[in-house]
């Protein structure tokens, strides 16, 4: 009997790989650029919980400061993601103890509840979790069913850095779609969530940027409130185009923004990705073809092609 010949070494990586680490679907999914879409679907989909959107109107001036909340937020996913373990741990510290000093009053009961809540606090997460994976996947991200569920487990580590016990989190998308059936019940359009849905339309700029909010920030916008399942459409009162219309916009703006080389969309500050990469070796480089192999592996030829986000809608990711 031969002798098998063994593969080539897996490279050395140097330095702390972090929390979630180059080998997961976290690491390939964060550094898309369609995760901006996602993060203003997030927001959206977070302020029809009334008691978690009350949380943040009663504590910040969100007109006034939603830009900085919306890049607080991509900055604390980079971190999370592709900064050391130590840099993730304190950002999370940061964030747990400004979540333990803040309350607010329930808009219908008038209850002092804390904004750290378990309920609001996994609602914020899944919220979050569901539109990155929705809008990715949906604008051809190559993820198939099987890394979409690795997907949702990974982020239990996200929901347990805010303080949530990783055994009462989703550890996949039926478990995902099954807690969005749970707290429906419990979700509306209230005042609150008008003022945000007003203010992600139409949000104040200098009057020289007016046209800049027309071509950009209104596609935006359009994208991913299109993109809520249509429950949310139906809380908010305004109608979407067809499912189908929804895929093909979401994937000719993921094509256009992809085209953008990496190296010079991961130049923007605090460039955490390119600070991983120093960090690890440049094998580490986030990619879409490096989730399209790992499809591929699980799934076998052919069966990495289709996606589902949850609304029924199904569409075909790049081969």
């Amino acid at each position: 009997m031969g002798r098998t010949r063994p593969g080539p070494p897996a490279p050395r990586r140097r330095g702390d790989p972090g929390l979630f680490g180059p080998d997961s679907v976290s690491w390939q999914t964060h550094a898309d650029p369609m995760m901006w879409v996602a993060g203003v679907r997030a927001l959206y989909l977070q302020a029809l919980h009334p008691r978690a959107v009350a949380g943040v109107m009663q504590n910040s001036d969100f007109r006034k400061d939603a830009w900085g909340r919306l890049l607080r937020t991509a900055r604390y996913v980079a971190t999370t993601t592709y900064g050391t373990t130590e840099a993730a741990e304190k950002a999370a510290a940061r964030v747990r103890k400004i979540h333990r000093m803040l309350g607010a009053d329930d808009p219908v009961t008038g209850e002092r509840f804390g904004v750290d809540e378990p309920e609001l606090l996994l609602w914020v997460h899944c919220a979050e979790i569901d539109s990155y994976l929705h809008v990715v996947r949906r604008s051809g991200f190559p993820l198939n069913d099987a890394l979409a569920d690795r997907y949702v487990a990974e982020n239990r580590t996200s929901a347990a850095l805010v303080g949530l016990d990783p055994a009462d989190v989703p550890a996949d998308t039926a478990q995902l779609a099954r807690y969005f059936e749970s707290v429906r019940p419990h979700l509306t359009a209230g005042a609150d969530a008008r003022e945000v849905d007003d203010f992600l339309r139409r949000p104040p700029v200098h009057r020289l940027l007016v046209p800049a909010r027309a071509l950009l920030w209104r596609r935006v916008a359009e994208l991913a409130y299109e993109s809520l399942p249509p429950f949310a459409h139906t809380l908010y009162g305004r109608p979407a185009p067809a499912p189908a219309t929804v895929t093909r916009r979401l994937s000719s703006t993921g094509r256009l923004l992809r085209a953008i080389p990496s190296q010079v969309r991961w130049q923007l500050p605090p460039k955490h990705i390119l600070t991983a990469v120093a960090r690890l070796g440049p094998e580490t480089r986030p990619a879409p073809y490096t989730a399209s192999r790992a499809a591929a592996i699980l799934d076998g030829p052919g069966t990495a092609r289709r996606g589902d986000g949850g609304d029924g809608t199904r569409w075909g990711t790049p081969g």
